[in-house]
């Protein structure tokens, strides 16, 4: 089996408790479908979160003593070669995420699967046909630290060939942000854990006793790496006084580890050789407290730190904090260039003594998609209905050591920090669902198939705006009109045959295979406008009224209009014409009331008088 930036716990009796810093963690039962409480009263989560794959029992169950052990969850072909366990809702910040990994010949194939893991999105785990028999039969821990910064924690597995990756059990804890600080910018490393070492004691720690850790850190005898020297053996000493600044922040080291070290007799040297892989910076972390009464002034145990032979310091712990007092360094190993890492203590007075000693790989974080593209990407999966098989799950092209998403091929950005998506080739993938308008987002597609399959609804308005070049939507069951963002003069290929689609085709889209690019709209009975389809209604074009239609329609309204408010303007004026000849202000009324009186008196007694003179004279008359 091949290692990559891990370093592995063998299975004794390993579960987890978090006793998280910020007091967020999960312990998840990879392949359980309940929740549980192992022997040191740990709560485990029914198995959740997964992308894909099946859950199963390990072959021989009896020998795992606790319920999170016994379960696993694996990934088949048919799940894609790709797939993840996305943890939601996580505060920014730093996490330790351990991992349990087993095989127990569960599928009855004798095969332990060949896979690769990558956690937020930079590979971390390799795992390699065949495993050492120990590992293949009881499983092993792994674990590191990393900076989560987007709202959810991926941890991916990835298969080679056909081999179907397991995983037993997930912890993910929050701790603090400023922990393990090497004089580096942390969130551009992953340390990876190759070696967590108590010196003079056995496994302790969440999972193998119930001696706690706020960061659930497991901690290893270091006995098994030590050099074997019979003329300078090492010697356990050990206390039970309380050692004063351990468990403080940031790193929260528990007491239990300063209170037992391991000193040198005879040559006065401690020596330890750790297994590494090249090409990588180490951060070692070494643990150092005087627990030796007699050892009570400055210079009565002095000795030098040896990395690969390197004289890098000298150490005198009294001098340094006193008795009883817990004090750390740390060291980087930069450009390693062999697979073995040696470190010695060399006295100078007195013999050396260490408390204990942690080695991580800096694996440097790897590019990651932009955010903004994952978004749409993830768009696409939903819109388009992709298939599990196609194994589209966490960073659409993170880790650059894998293949992007089947179909996706990505690039760096200009600045080179980012990755982005170039080219979506979808052809003849039986998708049946529709483009997600968030295809906008991908401002550097060049090309984007997805012919030949069934997909329903509108070409989205303003795919074609940026950078893409070449577009193929044939053969699908689109319907609504080109949009104008297809005119753009980027484009040089453009295949919309075979589809629904209505209304009048852009004449700038058209030019495109007048200017030497390809265009077919074939088998699209409701387009028109252009040269080899009918032309267009004059009013009525892409299921709407055309420009002419809105113009005429337009122009109708506004004659219309004119003639109404002509009319209103006659009445008006014919009114205030009417009020002027022949109407009386109120004021005036009684005054012409009045008059008209008058003349109609006098009217009636001229009539009167004229009556009486009329009878005089016919008087005379009748008398003669």
């Amino acid at each position: 089996m091949s290692l990559l930036s891990f370093f592995l716990l063998p299975l004794l009796f390993v579960s987890a408790r978090s006793y998280s810093y910020y007091g967020l963690s999960y312990n998840i039962d990879c392949g359980s479908a309940t929740n549980s409480t192992d022997g040191f009263n740990t709560t485990w989560l029914s198995d959740r979160f997964y992308t894909g794959g099946s859950s199963y029992y390990v072959s021989e169950p009896l020998q795992f003593r606790h319920p999170q052990e016994k379960t696993l969850r694996f990934f088949p072909p048919s799940s894609g070669k790709k797939n993840c366990y996305v943890v939601p809702n996580l505060p920014s910040g730093r996490y330790y995420v351990r991992t349990f990994t087993v095989y127990d010949n569960y599928d009855g194939k004798s095969h332990p699967p060949s896979f690769d893991a990558s956690v937020e999105g930079t590979l971390v785990f390799s795992w390699r046909s065949p495993w050492p028999e120990d590992l293949t039969r009881t499983g092993a821990y792994s674990d590191l630290f990393v900076f989560v910064t987007d709202g959810e924690a991926d941890i991916c597995f990835y298969s080679i060939a056909t081999d179907s990756p397991v995983v037993g059990s997930l912890q993910i804890v929050q701790v603090d942000p400023a922990s393990y600080d090497g004089g580096f910018d942390g969130r551009k490393y992953i340390l990876v854990n190759y070696g967590r070492l108590s010196c003079g004691s056995g496994q302790w720690g969440p999972g193998f006793s119930n001696d706690t850790d706020q960061f659930s850190r497991s901690w290893q005898s270091d006995a098994q790496f030590r050099t074997n020297d019979s003329k300078s053996p090492a010697r356990v000493i050990s206390t039970t006084n309380s050692i004063s600044h351990a468990g403080e922040a940031p790193n929260f080291f528990p007491m239990k580890l300063y209170q037992s070290a391991v000193t040198a007799d005879g040559k006065k040297n401690l020596e330890y050789d750790l297994n590494v892989d090249a090409k990588l910076d180490y951060l070692l972390w070494f643990h150092f407290a005087e627990i030796d009464p007699k050892m009570n002034k400055v210079g009565d145990r002095v000795f030098d730190i040896f990395i690969n032979d390197k004289n890098v310091t000298r150490i005198d712990i009294y001098k340094e904090v006193g008795s009883f007092r817990a004090y750390t360094w740390h060291y980087t190993v930069k450009n390693l260039s062999s697979t073995q890492l040696n470190v010695q203590l060399k006295g100078v007075a007195g013999t050396p003594l260490i408390s204990g000693l942690e080695n991580y790989a800096m694996v440097p974080a790897d590019v990651a998609t932009l955010p903004e593209q994952v978004v749409a990407m993830r768009a696409l999966k939903e819109s388009l209905l992709v298939p599990d098989r196609m194994g589209w799950n966490g960073d659409p092209c993170a880790p650059t050591n894998w293949d992007a998403w089947e179909g996706v091929t990505c690039h760096l950005n200009k600045n080179e920090t980012a990755l982005v998506i170039s080219r979506i080739d979808l052809g003849s993938q039986g998708l049946k669902g529709f483009i997600s308008d968030q295809i906008n987002l991908l401002s550097d597609l060049l090309s984007l198939n997805l012919s030949s399959n069934s997909l329903e609804g509108k070409i989205p308005l303003g795919l074609g705006q940026k950078s893409l070049q070449r577009l193929d939507l044939s053969d699908n069951q689109l319907t609504g009109s080109i949009p104008e963002s297809l005119t753009s003069s980027n484009l040089q290929l453009v295949l919309l045959n075979d589809n629904l689609l209505d209304g009048r085709v852009p004449e700038q889209l058209y030019s495109i295979g007048v200017h030497g690019g390809a265009i077919d709209l074939y088998g699209n009975k409701g387009l028109c406008g252009v040269p080899s389809l009918p032309d267009c209604p004059l009013f009525w074009e892409n299921g709407g009224l055309s420009t002419k239609g809105k113009i005429a329609i337009g122009i109708t309204c506004g004659v219309i209009l004119c003639l109404m408010l002509l009319v209103l303007y006659i009445i008006y004026v014919r009114r205030r014409r009417n009020d002027y000849d022949f109407g009386f202000p109120h004021d005036l009324i009684p005054l012409g009331a009045k008059t008209n009186r008058y003349h109609r008196q006098k009217s009636i007694a001229v009539l009167e008088m004229e009556s009486q003179h009329a009878k005089a004279d016919l008087q005379p008359l009748q008398g003669k």
